[in-house]
This record gives structure tokens, C-alpha cells and sequence, in this order.
């Protein structure tokens, strides 16, 4: 029997919003995310901008969470609240419910944060927490936790694919009838000076330092590199009859997932896009559609050289003649590059962009790069048409993954 995969819930909490809402709507209205870093920020670090979460963790939790978690644990926690609200806090056999939550980078603020300690204070200082608040699935245990999940809690680390590779592991359980409900997505919050210097020597990012709300500009001639954000999102993934059963609202259909590798280089893409656009085309036999049926691309668009022209190229292979007719929105050019949350938030807004038959704006474009054929969202929000249509989301990583979502309306 065909288990079909139905989003019931989102979470997020992003550099344009503490909640979904909030978050979309910023992105619709092309609201930028970059600020300038506070005084107290080294100045000898090349980058001086980042997209900071709007709204802070710490004023949100309660003081005892805030001190047994890391921050990317603390924004998985608040996006999985929401979403978990959002979808009727449904009833459901733990055994039935599982929890898939990536991290691309996981808690180094807080192993940081306990070297200092143990440096400054000695080892008798050191938190008891702090092996779970470093852990890379702490996260996904978190959340997993915090609904009772039991039919299994996982974390794919897979650099800035992290959060989409997420979904799609979470779809297959539920495809697989390991379970009827799962909490997935991703979450990041890594703006410290170890690895802000750390991409900065990789002159991966941007350092247009006096202009940071327009320092992300994707498919920009004038792109030099990516601006740090910091978030989650999550989405409740259901099986639709599970779904329809209780009276769940439907924002989604989850259609399918492509996922390859490059083999090609630790940290650039393979030029010629072979391994994104077979991710792409694996995404759509996966969701028996044809590529006339994807009428928005989230493109994972960082606003790097090298990255945007790569996915242009694998877009138009992937796609065929039929990039023609699908706008591209690069949604980094607000949020910033939420690394291992990258791929769920903008999963979310691919769902949200076929809910509302709008695909949102791609800003800080003022000269765009001819050399990047695609039909990009440069001047505005756009209205998409009636009837089934589909949406492809594109999350790449460091180390050549590629991973590739397709999501249909409803």
C-alpha cells in the first residue's frame, strides 16, 4: 500500500522572524536580514555581518533550558514547539512517532564556551550538560524528547544539505511504515569568531561590511560570498491518512527526494552541476511528475561565485527546457545561509510559496549576472498559477552533497 507524506505543521525561527508567520511574511515583503556585528566583534575578522535571529532564544526559554542547551538546540526547540502547535499537538502512539532534526555544525558555541571555562576556571567548572549540548544529534533528542518520540530520533550531518536530507530520511520512515508522524528539519546557530574566521579564510564570506543588508546578492555580478545566519525549521511530516483522519490541516504534499554527491572537491561544486542535476532528476521520478510540473525552484543560492553559476547550470539540466517556465527565488538574499538549517527553512518556504501561489523575491540583485539563465524573482514577488503545481527545493553541501526535494500542492 502507498503511504503519501503530508506536511501538518511549521515551525521557524530566522534571522527575518521568531515564528513561521512572521518569518514568510518578512520574506515576502523582501526584508533583509544582514546586520553589522556588535562593537565588541574582532575587528580583524574579514567578515564584520551576519544574519542574527531575530528574535533571542534566550528571552523565549526558560532559564534552565537556556543553560542545558546550545543554541542550535534552543532554536530546534522553538521552531518544533510551533510547528508541533500548529498541527493540533495530535495524539499519536509514541511508538508511531519519530524525530529527524540535522545540524550541519552542531554545538561548537558551547564547547567553545566550556574551553573557556576549563582554561579560565579549571575542570572542576565545567558543565555536567555539556557533552549533550555539543553532541550533534542533541538537537534531534531534544526534540524527540520533548514530543515523546520512540519510533526513532535521527541526525543527518551533511553540511548545508543537512536540513533537507533531514526531510527526506523523515519521509522515507513514514513511506516505510516505521511511522505515522515525524518532527523533521534543521537548525544552526554558529556565529562565533572560531567559525567566522574559519569561512572567512575559505573567503567564502561576504565582506561588504558597510552595507550588510545588501551584502547577500545572489546571481549579483558583484556576489563575493555568503552572509552567516542563524535558525531552525521544522516541519510535522504525516501519513495522509493519518492526517485526514483527525481533521489535520494540509499546507503539502511531500512529492519526493533526490540524493547524490559530486566527488569532486571538499568544498566547491563540481562546475558542471552533474551531481545537482541528477539530484534534481531523481526528485522528480521519485514524485512521478515531469519537469513541467515545478513551477518554483528554492534555489540553495548562497551568493558565492562559483556556487550560483554551478546550480544554474545543474537547474537547466535537471529541468531541460522546462527552467524556462519555473521562477527562482534564492531566499538566502533575506535570511542569510542558515547552513544545516538552510535546506528545512526554505523547504517551508517552497510549501508556503504553493499554498499561496506566490514565489518570493530574490533581493540585492542590481546587476544581474547574464551568465545565470534562469527566470529569477529579481524584481518582486510572483504571483504562481492555479491548479497542481509543484515547487523543487536545492540544498548542497561542503563535501558534495547534493540533495535535491520535490513538494506538490494541495
Amino acid at each position: 500500500m502507498t503511504r503519501n507524506v503530508v506536511v501538518t505543521g511549521i515551525g521557524m525561527t530566522t534571522p527575518l522572524g521568531g515564528d513561521a508567520p512572521t518569518t514568510w511574511a518578512a520574506a515576502l515583503a523582501g526584508t533583509p536580514g544582514g546586520v553589522r556585528l556588535g562593537a565588541d566583534w574582532d575587528p580583524e575578522q574579514p567578515a564584520q555581518i551576519a544574519a542574527l535571529m531575530r528574535d533571542n532564544p534566550a528571552e523565549i526559554l526558560k532559564p534552565v533550558e537556556v543553560r542545558r542547551m546550545d543554541p542550535s538546540e534552543q532554536c530546534a526547540i522553538i521552531a518544533a514547539r510551533e510547528a508541533w502547535a500548529d498541527a493540533g499537538a495530535p495524539e499519536i502512539d509514541p511508538i508511531r512517532l519519530g524525530t529527524v532534526v540535522a545540524s550541519g555544525i552542531g554545538g561548537i558555541n558551547s564547547l567553545i564556551s566550556a574551553y573557556e571555562t576549563l582554561r579560565d576556571k579549571g575542570a572542576a567548572r565545567v558543565s555536567p550538560h555539556m557533552v549533550t549540548m555539543i553532541m550533534p544529534n542533541g538537537p534531534a533528542a531534544m526534540v524527540g524528547i520533548e514530543v515523546g518520540a520512540r519510533a526513532g530520533v535521527h541526525t543527518p550531518v551533511s553540511a548545508c544539505a543537512s536540513g533537507a536530507e533531514a526531510i527526506s530520511y523523515a519521509a522515507k520512515m513514514i513511506e516505510d511504515g516505521r511511522a505515522d508522524i515525524v518532527v523533521a528539519g534543521g537548525t544552526e546557530a554558529c556565529i562565533n569568531g572560531v567559525t567566522m574566521a574559519g569561512f572567512g579564510a575559505m573567503r567564502a564570506l561576504s565582506t561588504r561590511n558597510d552595507d550588510p543588508s545588501t551584502a547577500s546578492r545572489a546571481y549579483d555580478m558583484d556576489r563575493d560570498g555568503f552572509v552567516m545566519g542563524e535558525g531552525a525549521g521544522i516541519l510535522i511530516l504525516e501519513e495522509e491518512e493519518h492526517a485526514r483522519a483527525r481533521g489535520a490541516k494540509i499546507y503539502g504534499r511531500y512529492g519526493g527526494a533526490g540524493l547524490t554527491s559530486d566527488g569532486h572537491h571538499i568544498a566547491q561544486p563540481d562546475p558542471e552541476g552533474a551531481g545537482a542535476s541528477r539530484a534534481i532528476q531523481m526528485a522528480l521520478e521519485d514524485a512521478e511528475i515531469s519537469a513541467s510540473d515545478i513551477i518554483h525552484v528554492n534555489a540553495h543560492a548562497t551568493s558565492t561565485p562559483q556556487g550560483d553559476f554551478a546550480e544554474s547550470v545543474a537547474i537547466r539540466k535537471g529541468l531541460g527546457g522546462q527552467a524556462d517556465h519555473a521562477w527562482v527565488s534564492a531566499t538566502k538574499s533575506m535570511t542569510g545561509h542558515l547552513l544545516g538549517g538552510a535546506g528545512a527553512v526554505e523547504s517551508i518556504f517552497a510549501i508556503l510559496a504553493l499554498r499561496d501561489r506566490i514565489a518570493p523575491p530574490s533581493i540585492n540583485i542590481f546587476n544581474f549576472d547574464p551568465a545565470i539563465e534562469l527566470q529569477v524573482t529579481k524584481d518582486g514577488p510572483v504571483q504562481l498559477p492555479a491548479g497542481d503545481i509543484a515547487a523543487l527545493n536545492n540544498s548542497f553541501g561542503f563535501g558534495g552533497h547534493d540533495v535535491a526535494l520535490v513538494f506538490k500542492s494541495v
